[in-house]
């Protein structure tokens, strides 16, 4: 019973907690702090508090395969976490939501490779409402549901962002079953960290320059950034540990009616019905595949 209701918590924390980080993400970028920048530093941050997560392990005692995904995860993550803070530079906070219902798509065929979690007809038959719900959301663009939709560069980030979380999820999922949930946590900082800095000498970015966007009046929202965030992943961790991926990851869908009103209430985004009907439609794929989909 207790462990029922954490979960349930942990759950509702994490469709809450996600979408209200998207809005900080985008507010930070839109003060002109780079991208790649608020990914590294929201990272860093999180590396920092973790230090006390782990004072009494014994890092000696860790399986190989924990460093192998740790390292996937980090991988993964930083990548898709950038392209994910590139999108909502570019983009609607209201339509960008919604693709993100593809996750719970690409983490089941993901899954079955390396968790074995096999959806049957009806899981099959949920992925095709969260795509058909998708045409609501996205034919509220100007491009409509087209090809020229999927050539603007928003969309483009927003789904290699999408798969790339997706594909992390899995690899978290192993690194929870070789280690726990606490640790999972703090690699999931530590090599989000290495990488997202990795990605900052790749793309050459001025961090002594860039640095200086951050100002005073940016602190509270990196803060409030940092707190979603590490909210976001540990209770994701936490679900992960108890719950097949596959339907976690269609649970956490329901962030997307709170991407929408966000976006229209926040940064005045139009469209508002449209996207709830969509919204809604692709709700309903995420629930179809958590009730029938064999454990």
């Amino acid at each position: 019973m207790i462990e029922t209701f954490l979960t349930s918590a942990a759950v509702v924390l994490r469709i809450l907690s996600n979408p209200f980080g998207n809005v900080f993400q985008k507010q930070l970028t839109a003060k002109k702090n780079h991208p790649l920048l608020v990914n590294f530093l929201t990272y860093l941050l999180l590396s920092f508090l973790c230090v006390f997560l782990v004072l009494n392990v014994n890092w000696s005692d860790l399986p190989r395969q924990f460093w192998f995904y740790s390292i996937l995860v980090g991988i993964a993550g930083a990548v898709g976490n950038g392209f994910l803070v590139k999108a909502l530079q570019k983009g609607d906070l209201s339509v960008l939501g919604p693709i993100n219902s593809y996750k719970s798509v690409v983490g089941i065929i993901v899954g079955i490779f390396l968790l074995h979690e096999i959806p049957n007809l009806a899981g099959i038959f949920g992925i095709g409402l969260i795509v058909y719900g998708s045409y609501f959301v996205l034919d509220t663009t100007e491009e409509r549901f087209s090809w020229a939709l999927l050539k603007r560069p928003e969309i483009q980030f927003r789904i290699w962002a999408m798969i790339l979380t997706a594909i992390e999820a899995v690899f978290i999922k192993k690194v929870i079953l070789s280690s726990s949930a606490t640790l999972a946590f703090v690699s999931w900082c530590w090599f989000g960290a290495l990488f997202s800095l990795a990605l900052l000498l790749v793309y050459k970015v001025n961090l002594k320059k860039e640095i200086r966007h951050v100002t005073h009046s940016n602190i509270s929202k990196y803060i409030l950034l940092v707190a979603c965030v590490g909210t976001m992943q540990f209770t994701t961790n936490y679900t992960f540990d108890h719950m097949p991926v596959g339907y976690a990851l269609s649970l956490f869908q329901l962030s997307t009616i709170v991407s929408v009103l966000l976006g229209h209430r926040i940064f005045k985004e139009m469209g508002i019905r449209k996207k709830l009907i969509g919204s809604a439609i692709m709700i309903i794929g995420s629930i179809v595949i958590i009730l029938f989909q064999k454990h």
